[in-house]
């Protein structure tokens, strides 16, 4: 997850790492809120392996099992700074937080070091890799169709591995909406699992759906 401000920044970091190959979403204030639910369903299901989000975009995000916070920019609080990083690493679980920074920031870096009350030991930068950037390993599937339609989990999973064809292990999370659902499976089997929701029945009737590209 990378947290950037201002807010006019987060597009090109978004941008940049697209074109190098990063499989990577962003969010933003100005999104509407299904647009931004979409969104962050992708991030939470493994189907997007980056969140690109300014400080407004990204308050109230909870985020299960997140490895790792990436701020751009340090911000100008140190409370801040904190409740940003201590969005990985949560209940017992382990994780990372990497912040960038330049010369001009020392001063932020000092008062972020009395804060914490923790000596903070700069590191440079590895150098460059070229190894293939990581891909995300899942694909979301959007079913039109939701809670008004008394659709639950259990349906769509029953629908997608009614046949034994497809394993419980290859779907992922499940996330419902009043019109809409979710579901996250392996890459390798996208297609085949979308053509089981078009073509099969759920409640005894048909849903329309269609794979998310980030």
């Amino acid at each position: 997850m990378y947290s950037v401000t201002p807010k006019k920044k987060y597009k090109n970091v978004a941008d940049e790492l697209h074109h190098r190959g990063f499989s990577v979403i962003d969010i933003h204030g100005d999104l509407e809120q299904r647009d931004r639910d979409q969104a962050l369903v992708q991030f939470a299901n493994k189907s997007v392996s980056i969140l690109v989000a300014t400080d407004v975009a990204a308050r109230g995000l909870d985020v299960d099992n997140l490895d790792a916070v990436f701020n751009y920019e340090l911000s100008r609080d140190p409370e801040v700074h904190v409740h940003r990083i201590g969005r990985t690493g949560r209940a017992g679980n382990k994780g990372l937080a990497f912040s960038f920074y330049s010369e001009k920031e020392f001063y932020r870096v000092a008062r972020i070091d009395e804060y914490l009350d923790m000596p903070i030991e700069p590191s440079t930068l590895p150098p460059a890799s070229s190894n293939r950037p990581y891909q995300a390993k899942m694909t979301t599937i959007q079913i039109q169709g939701g809670k008004k339609q008394k659709l639950r989990p259990g349906d769509i999973l029953g629908a997608l591995t009614g046949d034994k064809t497809l394993s419980g292990s290859q779907i992922g999370k499940i996330n419902m909406f009043p019109m809409s659902a979710y579901v996250a499976v392996e890459s390798s089997i996208a297609k085949k699992a979308l053509g089981k929701i078009t073509n099969g029945k759920m409640k005894g009737r048909n849903f329309r759906a269609r794979i998310i590209k980030a």
